[in-house]
């Protein structure tokens, strides 16, 4: 099958350098610098607690949010690795999620 140029499915980002708005994120990681208070959300999509939070890899800066039981299983010094994720743009920001079929999963917890 011959590929067009002009036509190709969004590269998978894996660092925050490559993250574009509106494509997938496959095995991204970064550490978590700060988390926000978690708020609760009311729509017809999801009910329940939301967090955000900023993280960090060698290469930038990205917003994260952060749904239910991730909210309790992730601390500030965190390294993660998001699987299957999304990335959005939010008010000219990126915002990395899990959304509903990814997976988030802690790589290496902060010794405090």
């Amino acid at each position: 099958m011959k590929k067009h140029p002009d036509l190709a499915w969004p590269t998978p980002a894996n660092r925050i350098e490559n993250l574009r708005p509106n494509t997938p994120v496959r095995g991204l990681e970064l550490v978590i610098l700060r988390m926000y208070p978690q708020r609760m959300i009311v729509s017809s999509r999801y009910t329940g607690p939301v967090a955000a939070a900023c993280g960090r890899d060698e290469t930038g800066l990205v917003g994260l949010v952060f749904w239910a039981d991730q909210i309790q299983n992730v601390n500030v010094g965190d390294v993660i690795r998001i699987e299957s994720g999304w990335c959005r743009s939010r008010e000219g920001a990126l915002v990395v999620s899990t959304g509903r079929h990814g997976r988030l999963s802690v790589v290496k917890r902060f010794d405090r």
